[in-house]
């Protein structure tokens, strides 16, 4: 059985068409959006993936929703995920404490300093930063090895 071709001949009736159609969209549109689920811990939005060219090209789409950008990587370049990351404010109260899915790790925080903790396997990257309200701030995270 073709589809398109039943649909085109009339086999179908309009309302089966309409209703794999619709379907068909919505399928398309959750797709699209798979590693952009927002998730919110602390007060922190946050979002991650990147694996992917796909993934890339949806987190670049909605970057300018965020102010902090984290990139992991090793020296060698290869990009790597499952990174443990940890966001303190300038007291050491810890905002945040999520794992990334993919090298990008994007998050919207208050105007303020920080402390950002990212460790992969058993190897930790201290970086203290400060966030304000211009554009989105990229921080390149690479360890030796994993």
């Amino acid at each position: 059985m073709n589809l398109i071709s039943d649909l085109k001949n009339g086999m179908l009736p309009r309302g089966v068409a309409a209703f794999l159609l619709v379907s068909a969209l919505f399928l398309s549109a959750g797709a699209a959006h798979s590693d952009a689920i927002v998730r919110t811990a602390g007060g922190v939005s946050y979002v991650s993936g990147g694996v992917g060219a796909d993934s890339i090209d949806e987190l670049s789409m909605i970057s300018g929703n965020f102010n902090l950008k984290l990139v992991f990587a090793l020296q060698s370049g290869n990009y790597v995920s499952d990174v443990q990351v940890v966001i303190a404010d300038a007291s050491g109260k810890t905002l945040l404490d999520a794992t990334s899915a993919g090298p990008w790790f994007l998050a919207k925080l208050p105007v303020g300093n920080y402390q950002i903790v990212a460790t992969l396997g058993d190897h930790a990257i201290k970086r203290q930063i400060a966030v304000g309200t211009a554009k989105l701030q990229t921080i390149d995270l690479r360890w030796a090895t994993e």
